[in-house]
């Protein structure tokens, strides 16, 4: 990876948070808390680690053999018992756990107590067709309480879980039983999106056909319709979970045994799949989603991600249990019934801290500021963002139009294999839009050369992590190879594969993949920059860049964009934002030619593809695109 000599996107502002967010904040010194948390970092986490409950101790914090980590070894625990009876002991046996909303509106409650008791009986459920410590289960369900109990009950018995999201096909959801070898499929008859019931258990039951292995599939039946007719290998949840004692202790879980299994899909080939610990990712959540989103007793959190992501298990699942927290989660589209609905919810259930995608942004940014202006946001104190960098724009929207400049904004910068944020501002400390921000507590990275040479300020390289961290993953499942690789590429540091840039203060702007790297006349020129410049053209709502091969640059450029509502798209406009872009970037990053589309090519997560988008335009085979949202 060459580097570039300097960024074209200057972002300067800053916005320090309002006082009373710094008032309340657990943490109200980033810098003298980061000193200390990088000066002797195993203390540090030994210190959060220390308030959650362990049935035995570790001997040592880390033990690093380069490029493999053990965190508290030795040290026993399990997850659920600090999600769950650690509470209820507590005193908090009636405290709501989650609000589940489904698309119509109806709503339902869940209290931690009576989540230990269906976690317990599922786990019983669970040991009865064979279960035992160590065996896959793979969980192909929407995003309810039932699957969130689904993949605590296989926690509980240290059992291994792998989610797949509920989008995907029978091809991707086969792909994923048949590497991590499940032994069982829990799934759901049918998730709801837009009204439309979308059928899982026939999904379901294609993907798994010839799988020997497979042993069981637990089918929960939403409307007591699709199982009448299904053989023994087919088995009731309903009828598992009535016929299951509520009592189920929890297995003592080495701190590195394994808690669960998520695919990522890398850029190319098969999806990794990614291997999470138990102790030192349970630390990792707890910690972060305390700190990040300023979480107290009395808040309501709602992370607007599916439990398919990375996102979910540790930011709807994990991280808000192990801080007792009461969690909105919803199934469907957050624009359907109406572009409200989502505000709706704000409003009804007095939400203070919400977490969502860029993506999200713009689609909402796209309907207009009326539909978030109709409701009561009030409440909101922190406002997150997930997934991709958030463009200026679209920041300045969300703290406007849903903050009502009165929140904070947390940018955060992670993945699926660093399990936990790596990269944000915290609420007491000043933000910059476009720029995720300082690394975390514990957290050293730099932006390198592809010698490993740290670079100055302002200028273009990868961006990597120096050291280990509590919730790093452990291994690729089954190709130990593909682990390395992220420590090997640059040896001796992680390589996150995104590019970044740092400016005088500290603050890192995350500039998209590296593959996602533009290279015009000799200028390499972020996506990201691309898009930001022509999404801040009035008209546009979105926007996605590649390069196509250049006799003469290298590369040109060539925008696929998306208008805003009512907007006439003509030749007029397109020279009017190809004259903007010039304005904010330079003739440099000037897309030679501009297409506009109705929609762009996204994962179900909200990621655009721009490989697929490369790939049409190229007549390229477009490669594995399992994760397509349509």
């Amino acid at each position: 990876m060459e580097v570039r000599e300097e960024v074209h996107l200057k972002v300067e502002e800053k916005y320090s948070p309002p006082a009373h967010i710094v008032e309340k904040a657990w943490v109200k010194d980033y810098e003298s808390l980061y000193q200390e948390s990088i000066k002797d970092r195993e203390a540090f986490w030994a210190k959060v680690a220390e308030e959650l409950h362990w049935f035995k101790k570790w001997d040592k914090v880390l033990e690093w053999n380069y490029p493999y980590a053990k965190w508290f070894v030795n040290g026993k625990t399990n997850i659920t018992y600090n999600c769950l009876d650690r509470h209820v002991q507590a005193g908090k046996r009636n405290k709501v756990a989650y609000i589940f909303v489904d698309e119509d509106g109806r709503e339902k409650k869940i209290t931690y107590g009576e989540l230990l008791e269906l976690v317990n009986r599922i786990a019983n459920g669970l040991k009865s067709l064979g279960v035992r410590k160590g065996d896959r289960v793979s969980i192909y369900m929407p995003n309810t309480i039932e699957a969130i109990a689904c993949m605590l009950a296989c926690a509980r018995i240290g059992a291994i879980h792998s989610v797949v999201f509920a989008g995907f096909s029978e091809g991707a959801l086969r792909l994923r039983i048949e590497d991590a070898k499940a032994k069982v499929l829990l799934t759901a008859s049918y998730t709801k999106r837009r009204g439309k019931k979308i059928d899982l258990f026939a999904t379901a039951q294609r993907a798994i056909d010839g799988l020997g292995f497979v042993e069981k599939v637990v089918v929960w039946d939403r409307d007591g319709d699709v199982l009448n007719g299904s053989g023994g290998l087919f088995v009731s949840f309903d009828e598992l979970i009535k016929n299951s004692s509520p009592n189920c202790e929890p297995v003592e879980m080495d701190a590195e045994d394994p808690l669960f299994i998520l695919y990522t899909s890398g850029t190319t080939g098969k999806p990794k799949g990614v291997l999470h610990t138990t102790g030192g990712y349970m630390v990792g959540t707890y910690f972060t989603t305390k700190i990040t989103f300023d979480l107290h007793e009395d808040d309501i959190y709602w992370c607007t991600a599916d439990i398919g992501w990375i996102t979910g298990h540790s930011y709807i699942v994990y991280g808000p249990l192990a801080c007792g927290a009461t969690s909105v989660i919803t199934e469907g589209a957050p624009d359907y019934p109406d572009p409200g609905r989502w505000w709706s919810y704000v409003e009804k259930y007095r939400v203070n801290v919400f977490y969502t995608a860029p993506t999200a942004i713009r689609m909402f940014m796209r309907y207009g500021e009326q539909w978030p202006a109709k409701y009561d946001l009030s409440s909101l104190r922190i406002l997150g963002s997930v997934g991709e960098p958030i463009n200026p724009e679209a920041w300045h929207w969300y703290h406007k139009h849903i903050g009502r400049e009165n929140c904070a904004i947390v940018d955060t910068w992670w993945q699926t294999e660093t399990g936990m944020h790596m990269i944000t501002t915290i609420p007491a400390y000043p933000a910059k839009p476009g720029k995720a921000g300082k690394p975390y507590f514990g957290i050293e990275v730099a932006v390198v050369d592809s010698q490993g040479k740290e670079l100055p300020p302002n200028t273009v390289g990868n961006l990597v992590i120096k050291t280990p961290w509590p919730s790093m993953l452990r291994t690729c499942w089954g190709e130990p190879e593909r682990y390395e690789k992220y420590w090997n590429t640059i040896p001796g540091y992680y390589l996150a594969g995104d590019l970044a840039t740092y400016d005088e203060e500290g603050y890192i702007m995350i500039l998209g993949r590296a593959d996602d790297v533009l290279n015009v006349a000799g200028h390499r020129i972020g996506t990201m920059e691309v898009e930001s410049a022509i999404v801040d053209h009035p008209a546009v709502a979105e926007a996605a860049v590649i390069g196509k091969p250049h006799e003469i640059k290298g590369e040109s450029i060539k925008a696929f964009v998306i208008l805003k509502k009512g907007v006439e798209p003509t030749d007029h406009l397109k020279e009017e934002i190809k004259q903007h872009v010039r304005q904010i970037l330079g003739a440099i990053a000037v897309p030679d030619e501009i297409k506009f589309v109705e929609k762009l090519p996204k994962t179900r997560s909200g990621k655009i593809m721009r490989r697929v988008l490369k790939a049409q335009e190229l007549g390229l085979p477009v490669g594995d695109i399992s994760t397509l949202e349509d």
